[in-house]
Parts: C-alpha cells; structure tokens; sequence
C-alpha cells in the first residue's frame, strides 16, 4: 500500500477577487470629486457659489440621507410585518384589497402625494416621509408576501412533523428561506426613496432637491449640473451598499 501523501503545507486554492463589486463606488466617488474640482476651478456668480459651498451642499446631502433612512425604516417596519400577515391563509379574502392599495400608492405620481399633504396638512420633513413611504411600499410588501409563498410546503410540513407550531415554523424556517426575496425588495425600496426624496424639497424638507430645484428656478446650470451628480451618486453609493448587506445576510446554502 503507498504511502499517504502529506498535506500539510499545502495551501487551499485561492478565492478569485470579484472586481465587479466595486464598479459602483467607483463611479460614485469619481462623480463626488468631478462635482468639486468642478466647483473648485469653475467661474461662479455670488448665487451660485452661495449654493455650492461647501456647508450648503454638506446641509443637503445629509438632509438627503435623513429623508431616505427614515422613510426605509418605516417602509420596513410596515411592510414586513403586513407581507406576513397577508401570507397567512386565512387572510387570502383581503390579499387582493392591500395589494390594490399598495399598487395605487406607487402608481399615484409622488408630486402629486406631496402637494396634497402640504395643501391638506402643511409642508414639513412628516410630509416628504409619508409620500415616500406610500411610493416604496409595495415592493417590500410584495417581496416579503412573494418569498414566504414560495416556500416548499413539503419543508414547512417536515417541520410540523418535528412538533413545531406555527410561530416556530414562520421564524425558523418561513423567514430564513424568503430573506433573499425580502432583501431585494427592501433594496429596490432604498433606491427609489433615494430618487424621490429629491422631490421633498416641494414641502420644505431639504435635501438634494434643493440643488436641483434651485438650479431651474434661478436658470444656473451649475448648481442643476451638482445636485443631479449627487443624487446619481448617492443612488449609486446606496444601491452598492444594500447589495453588500444583502450577500452578507443571505442564508448559506440559499
């Protein structure tokens, strides 16, 4: 009998680097420092270097981001939960009614959202958070009602058959089994609450869309050039990041 070959010392092969993932940030980053060796070399009025300082741009971005995580959140904490309750069987008589609510509240213009909260209740950062929260809810209820009805009956059988009850089988096995689906709607959610928070600006609340809004009223193509930049970049920097927690949190082996 030959002798066994030794193994140590032996190193595994390794794990080819994935260079595609960072495509993203890239192009964010190189769009952040254009916009500011743009605003660095550029001719400048008084009106637009006012707009383009630093500590203006700075106000925006983070009312920007405040808008887009606040409305996410909320966007979570009500679609989730709805999409589970809608996946029970003896909810299927009302499925049809929430899902066609679900659907207008994307399909109904989010301009049009805005200026009815500010004619009806004012303007405010509430306002722009209710109107982004009723454009982005549907793919999160749809994604959560969609990844816990594809689940194989069989494994929520098998599971009953080890002595489980329904609480135990939704959250050991329903839950972990429909999170890829779950997670591509709340990442789909993130984006489109990144686009449409520009449109806050209509009811007082900041953001980016004050760049942008300012930049057409005023006639001033370098602040309109800016604020569009950095929402594409911003959009670009979200979604990468959403992508990241997503692998990281999807089950092994799914």
């Amino acid at each position: 009998m030959a002798p066994a070959t030794s193994l140590i010392g032996i190193k595994p092969p390794r794990k080819p680097v994935n260079y595609a993932i960072w495509v993203l940030p890239s192009i964010a980053v190189l769009l952040v420092v254009g916009c500011f060796v743009y605003i660095a070399n550029a001719s400048l009025d008084d009106i637009e270097a006012r707009a383009l300082a630093p500590e203006a741009i700075s106000a925006a971005f983070w009312a920007h981001i405040r808008l887009v995580l606040v409305s996410t959140v909320v966007v979570v904490l009500l679609g989730v939960p709805l999409g589970i309750v809608l996946s029970r069987k003896w909810a299927k008589p009302i499925r049809p009614a929430v899902l066609a609510v679900a659907n207008a509240g994307q399909a109904i213009p989010s301009i049009g959202v805005l200026v009815l909260l500010a004619l009806l209740f004012g303007v405010g950062f509430d306002k722009a958070v209710i109107a982004l929260v009723l454009y982005a809810l549907l793919p999160v209820l749809r994604n959560t009602l969609v990844g816990l009805q594809q689940v194989d009956p069989f494994v929520i059988d098998a599971g009953r058959g080890m002595g489980m009850g329904p609480m135990r089988i939704l959250w050991r096995i329903e839950l972990p089994l429909a999170v890829p689906v779950m997670l591509a709607g709340i990442r789909v959610a993130l984006i489109l609450n990144v686009g449409v928070a520009t449109l806050a600006t209509y009811t007082n609340a900041g953001g980016l869309g004050d760049l942008i809004e300012r930049g057409i009223v005023l006639n001033r193509m370098p602040i309109l050039m800016v604020g569009s930049l950095l929402t594409i970049a911003l959009a670009l920097a979200v979604d990468w990041i959403a992508g990241l927690i997503e692998t990281r949190l999807r089950p092994k082996g799914i």
